[in-house]
């Protein structure tokens, strides 16, 4: 798989030595505030197995994401495919997942842009969508940062948690390759 670098980021494959690091952003309550839940050590590792798998199968996925100079790992940045069955699905979703340390500094836009480019430029995907509980405004900050488009009519009870979870609503955002 290519690494993808951008002015201070480098998109790249996963390291063993990732997985600490991973592993307690995957514990973090703030981090993880809008998943269903933190992770367990076991958990978190299984997590970056099956990422590293389907890096392995198609030859990308959800870069380990490093800042220059400043950190070995940051998080992941990068492209998936959905593991459930919705209204949009089978789709490319872009996806990112950063520790604490380094929200706020624009990481995520600037890993997402280059990931978004790679998808429409490199794998000629006709669409790449977003999607996050109806309350992750930081998420839904980045996906209108990069230029991706929300219809309420789209939005979803997510089918993986149950009915009433407070999580369940999800909204969903587009971005269709430019011809």
């Amino acid at each position: 798989m290519p690494a993808l670098t951008t002015q201070r980021l480098l998109l790249r494959t996963w390291k063993d030595e990732d997985l600490p690091a991973f592993a307690a952003l995957n514990d973090d309550p703030d981090v993880m505030a809008f998943m269903p839940k933190r992770l367990s050590r076991e958990e978190s590792d299984a997590t970056a197995d099956r990422i590293r798998k389907q890096i392995d199968t198609t030859g990308w996925g959800l870069w380990a994401l490093e800042v220059t100079g400043i950190a070995p790992f940051a998080g992941f940045v990068g492209l998936s495919v959905p593991r459930f069955e919705a209204h949009f699905t089978p789709c490319v979703e872009i996806g990112w997942r950063l520790a604490k340390a380094y929200w706020g500094k624009g990481y995520a836009t600037e890993a997402g842009r280059a990931a978004v480019a790679y998808g429409f430029e490199t794998l000629r995907l006709a669409e790449i969508v977003s999607f996050t509980t109806e309350g992750n405004w930081r998420s839904r900050a980045v996906m209108d940062r990069l230029g991706m488009r929300h219809d309420p009519r789209d939005d979803f009870n997510h089918p993986n948690l149950d009915a009433g979870h407070p999580l369940q609503r999800h909204v969903l955002y587009r971005l269709s390759r430019p011809f």
